[in-house]
């Protein structure tokens, strides 16, 4: 049972890991060095806490406690329990969710192992927006693909922000990271898969013909700025688009994936 410290400093450094949310900087290179990451909001720390991820400690305004009482109750970590004024000043923005949770990071798991049993799988390519990584999360998991691949320089899904807009799917969905950016497609497509790049290259057909008839499909995104790199364009098996009206020639890599994932998951 977790135990419970009420904290009336905003100094405390009990509090240490949840200082300064709003520096996204310094964030990450906090919680690369002591191997963390938060979770934000009662939703998000149950599906943490389901999901196996062990707690470092807990930071609770006293009207939390009672709805993620059975989520303490099952942890040894320490609950600091603050005012939603006090846990402002530590943060740098209004908790208005009310419960912050500091979990341990887990060590990434081979692209083998996360693709053992796919079938539909999305690859990013430089998508470095957390929202963005986030939502991506999120159609992956409500639109039944089954694993997410992240090129090197993709935003960190475990980064609060991306946990927060995947509303936890972040825990749910087997995902990596590529170790290999430069052969990653053509190792996929020997692994079995079809590697479909989303572009507006001149060669690009049609999602739905580019799908239509495939067994395991593996949908390639990139950045939200340039798109794909000239190299992952051309070392996909297959170049789609997502047919456009009104003079407008694509979407937001977040709603692409939305139109994607739906169109792949009817093939």
């Amino acid at each position: 049972m977790a135990t419970l410290v009420e904290i009336d400093s905003p100094e405390d450094p009990r509090l240490a890991d949840y200082r300064d949310l709003r520096d996204v900087e310094l964030r990450k290179s906090l919680e690369a060095a002591e191997g963390l990451f938060l979770a934000e909001g009662e939703k998000v720390v149950r599906r943490a806490a389901e999901a196996g991820f062990s707690a470092r400690s807990f930071l609770m305004a006293p009207r939390w406690l009672d709805g993620l009482a059975d989520v303490l109750d099952a942890s040894d970590a320490p609950c600091y329990v603050v005012s939603e004024a006090l846990a402002e000043q530590v943060t740098g923005f209004h908790v208005h969710r009310g419960a912050l949770a500091s979990l341990a990071r887990r060590p990434l798991p081979t692209v083998e192992s996360v693709l053992d049993g796919a079938r539909s799988v999305l690859v990013l390519e430089d998508v470095v927006d957390h929202t963005n990584v986030g939502a991506i999360f999120r159609c992956a998991a409500g639109l039944g693909f089954d694993a997410v691949l992240l090129a090197p320089r993709c935003a960190d899904p475990l980064y609060r922000r991306s946990i927060k807009v995947a509303m936890g799917t972040v825990f749910s969905v087997p995902w990596t990271r590529l170790p290999d950016w430069h052969d990653a497609l053509p190792a996929l497509d020997a692994a079995g898969f079809t590697t479909v790049a989303l572009t507006l290259a001149e060669d690009s057909v049609e999602l739905e013909e580019a799908v239509t008839g495939l067994d395991k499909v593996a949908l390639v995104l990139g950045s939200e700025g340039h798109g794909l790199s000239k190299h992952w364009e051309q070392a996909a098996s297959r170049r789609a688009n997502i047919p456009m009206h009104a003079g407008v020639d694509s979407l937001n890599v977040a709603a692409a994936a939305a139109v994607a994932c739906y169109v792949t998951a009817r093939r």
